[in-house]
Order: C-alpha cells, then structure tokens, then sequence
C-alpha cells in the first residue's frame, strides 16, 4: 500500500510554516479574551484576510481551493501555533458545518451569496441542529418547516449552537414531515434580522470559551423556497456530509494544540526537580510524555488518511469516526497528564495548563459524543 499520503509536499509544508508564523500573531489579548468569553471579530477578520476560512472553497467563490488533507494540515499547523483554541474551533465549525454544505449542496445564488462573504470574514455561520429533546438522536427532530405556498413556515428551538451569538446566516434543520422522520429532515439558511428567528446571548461554558454558544429560536419563520438548501428531506444527506469533514479537519487542530502541550510539558519535566533529579528522569513522569507522543503520531496518521480518502473520492464515514473517537479521547488523556506533570502548577490558571484540558473535554461531545462514533464504527462493522 503507498504511504505517500502521509508525507506532506514541499507546497504544503511552505504553507504550514506560514499558518505557523500568522497563528502566533492572534496570542496577543487572548488570555483576557478567554476570561471574558469574547470572540473577537478583528481577530477573525484577520484570520480571513490570511485565508483560513477560504481555503477549502474554489476562487471563484472567494477561496483558494486547496484539497481536503491541505487544508487540514494548515488548521493542524493553526492548532498548533494560536493559543485561542476557542477561535480555532469556531472557524473550523463555519468551516465545514456551514460553508462546505453550501458549496456542496447550494444554488449558484446561494454559493455566491454567502461563500464570498464567509471567506472574507465580513459574515460569521452557524451550524443548528441540536433541540433540548434531541442531541446524539440529531434526526428526530422536533423542529418543523411547513410548505405555504412558494415559502416555508418554521417553528422550533435549537441549543448549544456554536457561534450563533454572532452569526449572520444559520444552516437550520427542521422536519418538512414529521410522520417520516429522519426522511423529512429538511436544510433552510436563515439569515439573522428575517422575522420570527431569534438569537440568544452567550452560553457560559467550561472551555473554549472564546467560541460563542447560544441558542436559536424559531417562531413562525417565515423564509421563501430559494432558502432551502438541497432538496426536501435532503437534511440527513447533508448533516453526514458536514460532519465527516468536521471530524476529520476540526480534530486536526486538535493534534496542533496536543503538540503545542507536548512540547511545553517536555520543557516542564526536563526543567523541574524533584528528589535531585529531573521530572523526566522519573520513568512514571517519562512513560506519560511518551505515551503523549504515541497518541499525537497515531492521531495523525488516521486523520490524514480520512482527508485522503475523502480527497480520492471514497467515503471515509467509518475512518472518520475512528479518527475522532481516537484523537478526542486521546486529547483528555493527554491534558489531564500535563496537569499532572505540572502538580500544583497544572491547575492555576496563569500557567494555563488547566485551560488546555477544559478546552480538550468538549471534543469527545461536539460532532458526536464518543459513544456515537462508537456506535457508528460498530454499525459499519456490522454488529
């Protein structure tokens, strides 16, 4: 079997060094931006003008049209390099939960509508699917969308919906007809300001706080046909297609930020002395840190293999769902070690080491708890 997919090409390489070097530009603020919960939107812009949010989606659309495991080892450089693992996460959502839905299943209206200004950062998406009844069970909707003539009523409520305190356009599923449940799963977007959607404030949550929570409302939202994105009962087609890139190109960034705290914890043990000899030293303190590495190599090697198969046309449902499950589980583990090697130290906030693992924690629920990734392994093995 060629191995060639893992090895990064000279052009990819002179990209991650570049997404490198502007990642540690967006530091500056960010500890204050974390304790206060805010994303800021000159950061963003600046993220947009580099061309993070653009890089998956054609030029003429206002990207730069870069393959699947290109992009995915930019965010992975990305993760690695900006601190803001909020604001990392919070692209990567617009990223692959609202702008690639549009390129692949949008009008041309609705591509040249959005695409454009998403990749230029003069409007943030959100992605809204989860109800207060429904989470992992995404498809049993409670969230209805009623043909009247050339528009769509919509009613429901959606929660825990990433950037939707600032977003200006909503990728929203709702049921077209309950009584065929996941196959009236129907795709509307929905711009902020149309009559009967409402946007809540900020969720206060326990990590990546600079990535706004919120919730949206929908009552009697009235939005034209031309709002549909893809076909009636298309929604179930499209969430799956949104969230095999999301769990492979998000969970890049992940293996960045497990880089990023490898490397400070490696520089921790080596410089902290207990009993007269170094943390490293001590083989318990040296067993974590290589077990870090493992899991680092291991996660990069099942994510880069999903961007290529998805690159090569081949459905990577299962390889995805292992790539996530692995490196989301293996980033807490990795997190709550690096608090340990850094004893008292780990938890005070100043050294930010305990923000690492509040960040790493919400991986193993967003884009489907580990208990769905095993479920779907398990359904794609046959048991």
């Amino acid at each position: 079997m060629s191995t060639h997919w893992f090895q990064p090409n000279e052009e990819q390489r002179t990209l991650c060094e570049s997404v490198r070097q502007f990642g540690k530009t967006l530091n500056a603020g960010m500890r204050q931006r974390d304790a206060d919960g805010v994303l800021d939107r000159e950061v963003w812009r600046r993220c947009a003008e580099f061309g993070i949010p653009g890089l998956p989606i054609p030029a003429e659309y206002g990207g730069t049209n870069r393959d699947l495991t290109t992009t995915m080892l930019a965010m992975e450089a990305l993760g690695y390099a900006c601190q803001d693992n909020g604001l990392v996460f919070s692209m990567n959502a617009q990223m692959w939960a609202v702008q690639l839905p549009i390129l692949h299943f949008g009008t041309e209206e609705q591509k040249r509508r959005y695409l454009p200004a998403l990749c230029s950062g003069k409007i943030l998406g959100a992605h809204a699917i989860t109800e207060p009844e429904f989470g992992s069970d995404a498809m049993n909707l409670a969230a209805t969308a009623v043909r009247d003539g050339d528009h769509y009523v919509l009613n429901g409520e959606k929660i825990f919906i990433t950037n939707a305190p600032v977003s200006n356009v909503v990728v929203v599923f709702a049921n077209v007809n309950p009584v065929f449940r996941a196959a009236g799963v129907t795709a509307f977007l929905i711009e902020r300001g149309t009559p009967g959607v409402e946007f809540s404030g900020v969720r206060k949550k326990m990590g990546l706080c600079t990535a706004q929570m919120g919730d949206v409302t929908l009552k009697n939202c009235r939005v034209p046909v031309s709002s549909r994105l893809g076909g009636e009962g298309a929604g179930v087609r499209i969430f799956n297609s949104a969230m095999e890139w999301e769990r492979t190109c998000i969970f890049a960034s992940h293996i960045g930020a497990m880089q990023r705290l490898l490397e400070q914890t490696i520089a921790w043990a080596k410089g902290r002395k207990q009993f007269g000899t170094p943390l490293s030293r001590h083989t318990p303190i040296a067993d974590k840190i290589v077990d870090m590495k493992v899991a680092i190599e291991a996660g990069q090697l099942l994510l880069y293999k999903s961007a290529a198969m998805k690159d090569a046309g081949q459905n990577a449902i299962l390889n995805a769902a292992i790539a996530k499950l692995f490196v989301s589980e293996a980033h807490v583990r990795q997190a709550l070690d690096a608090v340990q090697i850094h004893g008292g130290y780990g938890v005070l906030a100043e050294y930010e080491v305990e923000r690492e693992l509040r960040d790493a924690v919400p991986g193993t629920i967003y884009s489907g708890t580990s208990e769905m990734q095993r479920k779907i392994i398990a359904r794609l093995l046959g048991l």
